[in-house]
């Protein structure tokens, strides 16, 4: 009978240790996943704030030129809030950096890395090149001068920041409120004129260089939205960004590259 009951004392105390070792190891657990997911909200803060600074230090309003502008377009200027960006004032201090992207009216508005040598070097680093968990949009590293086809690569986070609000132009009504967005470079302004978005496999034809008058009606026949335009006859840019609708999935827009000579002066858009 002793021999039981002390059995059962040892089973019992067996039993007391394991759960407080479960209680440690889940509280432990608890502990770690909390840190870490303040680290990365604190990681994903000061990459929107590094951001916000980039985007105030070239950011200029565009001077107005009535004398020159139609009051239509003097109008689509206020409305679209069109800056000038001096891209000098970043490649002095990143070499790394080509452009600058904006979608007026949304989040994204971001500068554009091109390194060819290694494409993904901005995957997770900051402008100043430290650990960033959003990145830097960044240019194919294929890409050439001759390219009908350019693509811009940006994260889809789930804070709604990078390339994340594209998933809105699943919806129509988006779309006729952003119909286009703008492509700063240090030698040419571009208006993008949007005519399809796409939900994609990764590989797909899409990611090209050059894409053909037959592919690029079916992307318009496939978008999620209705531009009302035919197929572009000019240079196409693209951005791609992750989609979850299923495994590997992307979700890329698309548009025709419109160069502008000012951000004042809107004689030579479409």
């Amino acid at each position: 009978m002793a021999c039981i009951l002390g059995l059962r004392g040892a089973w019992i105390s067996i039993k007391k240790n394991a759960i407080r070792c479960l209680v440690f190891f889940l509280t432990a657990i608890f502990v770690v996943s909390g840190a870490l997911a303040l680290r990365e909200l604190q990681s994903r803060r000061e990459a929107q704030k590094d951001f916000n600074g980039l985007a105030q230090r070239v950011q200029s309003k565009a001077p107005s030129d009535k004398e020159n502008s139609s009051p239509e377009s003097a109008g689509d200027l206020v409305g679209s809030a069109v800056h000038k960006h001096d891209i000098a004032a970043l490649t002095a201090e990143n070499a790394d950096c080509i452009g600058w992207v904006c979608v007026p009216g949304t989040m994204i508005d971001y500068p554009v890395m091109f390194t060819p040598d290694e494409p993904q070097r901005y995957l997770r680093r900051s402008f100043s090149r430290g650990y960033s968990i959003c990145g830097v949009p960044f240019l194919d590293g294929r890409s050439e001068a001759g390219d009908i086809n350019r693509i811009i690569y940006g994260h889809n986070m789930k804070t709604g920041l990078m390339f994340a609000s594209l998933m809105n132009y699943k919806s129509q009504s988006y779309y006729e409120a952003h119909p286009y967005f703008y492509l700063y470079t240090p030698s040419q302004t571009y208006k993008v004129n949007l005519f399809a978005g796409c939900i994609m496999e990764h590989d797909a034809d899409v990611y090209s260089t050059s894409l053909s008058e037959s592919y690029l009606q079916e992307c318009i026949n496939n978008s999620t939205f209705r531009s009302g335009s035919g197929v572009p006859t000019g240079n196409i840019l693209t951005l791609s960004t992750c989609d979850y609708d299923f495994d590997n999935a992307r979700y890329v827009l698309m548009g025709e590259l419109i160069p502008v000579k000012n951000p004042a002066d809107t004689s030579s858009e479409g």
